[in-house]
């Protein structure tokens, strides 16, 4: 049975209303409601044009570049990193491909999404990296499978059993019920990828992040992400140019 509107309009408000009280009001939320909730404040916009700093940082490198990211919902994610205005990689993915060229090395990938996963730090798909960027869980949740608490003044959702090897947990903030936290743990290969979110922007009467903080560790290797939203426009016209140039090398993933 689909949450009626009305139910989710009764979230909305009373958590709007702030302060521990009004949390504690809601102890007896159902899971079925706060992912109900989760899911109706996904953004809904045709494109998505914006400027974003970037840190990235891992055992060998620390480098901070200014990205330019453009989407196309549900059909494209572009990405142009520049330094000092001049663009040193681009990258487009698609629901099925990920391309990509960096001018400096010289090289190219035209794939799958192994290249994405290598990146992050943990295997992900198109859906995945579109959650991620705009603030929703990167996983299908299900609420008969989940359960929800309120813990530390946010509702925490995690599945009533976990899966051998796969601990998912994530916390929603109460005010706009997008995601605070984000956390998936493999204990049998070492592996922890947690996404946390500072506080959103809102924009045409919709929550957006500023700030998307990954971190990724595996066997003993660490990637740490930082993003921050320098500006956001919606539903402008946008383009998404691609092309190799010639004489590149192509990358060969292991």
């Amino acid at each position: 049975m689909k949450l009626k509107p009305i139910y989710i309009l009764m979230l909305l408000f009373l958590a709007s209303c702030g302060g521990a009280k009004n949390i504690a009001n809601l102890e007896h939320t159902s899971a079925k409601e706060v992912i109900s909730a989760h899911k109706a404040a996904t953004p809904e916009f045709k494109t998505l044009a914006g400027r974003v700093q970037l840190v990235y940082e891992t055992d060998e490198k620390l480098q901070s570049i200014t990205v330019s990211l453009r989407m196309e919902k549900d059909k494209n994610i572009w990405i142009k990193a520049s330094v000092l205005g001049i663009t040193i990689a681009k990258v487009l993915i698609t629901p099925t491909s990920v391309s990509y060229y960096e001018t400096i090395g010289r090289t190219y990938f035209q794939g799958d999404f192994a290249l994405l996963g290598e990146w992050i730090g943990t295997p992900i798909n198109f859906q995945q990296a579109q959650n991620m960027l705009l603030g929703q869980s990167i996983f299908t949740l299900n609420p008969s499978e989940y359960s929800a608490e309120v813990f530390q003044n946010k509702f925490k959702i995690q599945p009533k059993q976990q899966p051998q090897n796969f601990i998912h947990s994530l916390f929603i903030n109460p005010d706009n019920f997008k995601i605070a936290s984000e956390t998936l743990a493999q204990p049998n290969d070492d592996r922890l990828l947690s996404i946390r979110y500072g506080v959103y922007q809102k924009l045409d009467g919709q929550f957006y992040p500023s700030t998307i903080m990954i971190n990724t560790s595996e066997k003993g290797s660490a990637t740490r992400i930082e993003l921050n939203y320098k500006k956001i426009d919606l539903n402008v016209d946008v383009s998404f140019p691609f092309d190799v140039p010639e004489g590149y090398e192509e990358i060969q993933l292991n």
